[in-house]
């Protein structure tokens, strides 16, 4: 894998990919909220020989920084589609965990027709329908209610919440590790504040392209399992349980959910990749 860059006005985007081969079929990793690249190792390593493969530190995470955060979810999806366009890559399947769900369904708003199939891992709608004001009135108030912890419990929360195996707290450890209270304060309430700001215009966020969803058994981010239930019965899109996984259910379950990945990537048209 080689790491690459992209320049935004609010700070330089690190990425990384593999020999972009044309005519391949490309499949692009978005990691969750306060994780990196490294969420997807396990992804990499099985995909990188069979497609193009392309993941990022999403701004203001790990190596995209120093990243000023003054940015919505559109941005970040319409300076995913210009890295997209600076490798020549059309027609991706987006493979976003959490955050990195919403951002592929604001990609999915911005750029109509552009991508070739969508998976969403523990992640969860963002059409308006499906949550209440109370909802994203708690999700604007994260950043107050993060730092009222002290710094050694809101890790530990971080850390314990997010994975149910020692290799999937092992990352998330060395995430959590990587800022500083005020950092990880201040990046997680931004990023609650983008997707309530996103849920809260209200936009069609049609999902255009096979989709799947995702989702550990033991997932505790939130209402997650709850808005996946929903998810999948009010919109039809094939549900994966994953068991004994948590939020991070890529790296809890790496085996399983990859030969999910690699199933769904083979159902799609040929001609999906052109």
């Amino acid at each position: 894998m080689t790491k690459k860059t992209y320049e935004t006005e609010c700070g330089v985007i690190r990425y990384w990919t593999n020999d972009i081969q044309p005519g391949r079929r490309t499949l692009v990793f978005l990691p969750g909220l306060t994780a990196d690249h490294r969420l997807f190792d396990k992804q990499i390593e099985a995909f990188k020989d069979d497609f193009n493969v392309l993941v990022w530190d999403a701004p203001g995470h790990n190596e995209s920084r120093p990243f000023r955060l003054e940015f919505t979810l559109m941005d970040k999806a319409a300076w995913l589609h210009g890295i997209l366009e600076k490798e020549g890559i059309t027609r991706p399947v987006l493979i976003g965990q959490s955050m990195g769900g919403y951002v592929s369904q604001c990609f999915l708003e911005k750029y109509p027709g552009e991508a070739a199939g969508f998976v969403s891992i523990d992640s969860a709608p963002v059409k308006r329908c499906y949550v209440t004001a109370a909802e994203i009135w708690a999700l604007r108030r994260t950043e107050p209610m993060y730092r009222a912890f002290p710094w050694n419990s809101l890790k530990k929360l971080g850390i314990n919440g997010c994975s149910e195996t020692e290799y999937g707290r092992s990352l998330m450890k060395l995430f959590v590790d990587s800022y500083t209270k005020d950092e990880y304060c201040k990046l997680s309430g931004h990023g609650m504040k983008l997707l309530a700001d996103a849920m809260d215009a209200d936009l069609p966020y049609v999902i255009d392209c096979p989709a799947i969803l995702i989702c550990g058994e033991k997932d505790q981010a939130g209402s997650a399992k709850s808005y996946n239930r929903r998810w999948t019965k009010k919109e039809g899109l094939p549900m994966y349980w994953i068991k004994d996984a948590g939020h991070n259910s890529n790296t809890d379950k790496p085996e399983e959910v990859n030969r999910i990945l690699r199933e769904f990537v083979s159902s799609l048209k040929e001609d999906a990749h052109e």
